[in-house]
């Protein structure tokens, strides 16, 4: 288990602003993903806990190992901390071989043990045909395989990711993707993963820690963060939400429903604990959770009438963006049967309205 209290701060200069890394966490067996926007401090996090930046205050406890601690004066080197680290270039040295690079990670090992470890590293990630070319001469996969492979080869106690998967093609990605999952069930290796890949999240990581400016702003699994967005912050670094302003108008607990204005239309949803009538808030609804429909007069329940400004195609859905920037993600074939509408409504079910 690694646990963390940093605290960093870069003051303002001339050319760029200043920065504070504040937080506390922890984070136990499987994959804990570090989501945010760039500049949210989500590598600076793993450069903390790997040794190449000394925080100003806190302390870094992985399992029973002290590695830093500001009060006590504790600051172990890298090298002391048996922590795997997959940078975003992979960092491998272009002048070795893909065996080199692992027989250098590994050389505080025995040599006999050395061999045998490099060999079952090469084979595990089916390095054993490329082994002997340098990282130039290999592909994007091999070269993050090779990566990995360094990382995990001095089994370490902790594997700190710094978005991998970056840059990588459709397949290539795929791959990274098979290859983290069978490292999480050959090795048990806790990781921390930095990604700002909401998709990755779910593909990757058990737990989840959303950073903005050097803080914490919601920690959770992928699923609930989604489902329940702390706040209108969270929501919109998350990007997965139509957002829209609306009033709440009625709430009943007893029935579990409400009314909210959202511009001309009243929206039934759910009881929203907390709120009161008059509140201006902001209505939060995934697209995919919305359907369409032809209008024909007078909108219904929970219809909102809307002009359809754009598609964009999918692989496997359809995009369609309408006036007002709400947009709906449906079945592709769901939209061919209706492609020919000449006027739209956009139908908000009751239990997929969120308030913010």
């Amino acid at each position: 288990m690694i646990q963390a209290r940093l605290r960093k701060t870069f003051p303002p200069r001339p050319d760029s602003a200043g920065f504070s890394l504040d937080l506390e966490f922890h984070a136990t067996a499987g994959v804990t993903v570090l989501f945010g926007p760039s500049g949210s401090g989500k590598t600076l996090v793993l450069d903390s806990i790997a040794g190449f930046v000394r925080p100003e205050e806190g302390r870094i406890l992985l399992d029973d190992d002290i590695l830093f601690d500001a009060a006590a004066g504790v600051h172990l080197a890298p090298q002391a901390r048996h922590c795997g680290y997959v940078f975003q270039n992979y960092a491998l040295f272009p002048n070795m071989t893909l065996r080199q690079n692992l027989e250098f990670a590994a050389e505080r090992t025995p040599r006999l043990e050395r061999h045998r470890r490099v060999n079952e590293m090469l084979e595990r990630f089916r390095l054993n045909d490329s082994a002997g070319r340098r990282p130039h001469e290999v592909s994007g996969g091999q070269r993050q395989r090779c990566s990995i492979a360094r990382a995990l080869i001095g089994a370490p106690k902790l594997l700190l990711l710094d978005e991998p998967a970056q840059g990588l093609d459709a397949p290539l990605r795929a791959e990274f993707y098979d290859v983290l999952r069978q490292v999480r069930a050959d090795f048990k290796t806790p990781a921390l993963l930095v990604t700002h890949d909401l998709d990755e999240c779910f593909e990757l990581g058990e737990e989840m820690l959303i950073l903005r400016e050097g803080k914490i702003v919601q920690s959770g699994t992928p699923r609930r963060i989604l489902d329940q967005p702390a706040n209108l912050e969270v929501a919109r670094l998350l990007g997965a939400f139509n957002l829209l302003a609306g009033e709440i108008r009625t709430l009943d607990p007893g029935r579990n429903t409400s009314r909210v204005q959202v511009g001309e239309f009243e929206l039934n949803g759910p009881y929203f604990p907390g709120r009161l009538k008059g509140d201006r808030v902001t209505v939060c609804v995934r697209p995919e959770q919305l359907t369409v429909g032809a209008r024909n007069g007078r909108p219904g329940p929970n219809q909102i009438p809307a002009e359809l400004k754009r598609t964009i195609e999918k692989p496997h859905w359809m995009r369609l963006e309408f006036s007002g920037g709400i947009a709906v993600d449906l079945p592709r074939a769901e939209f061919e049967r209706q492609r020919d509408n000449k006027e739209w409504v956009i139908q908000f079910p009751a239990e997929s309205l969120r308030v913010l």
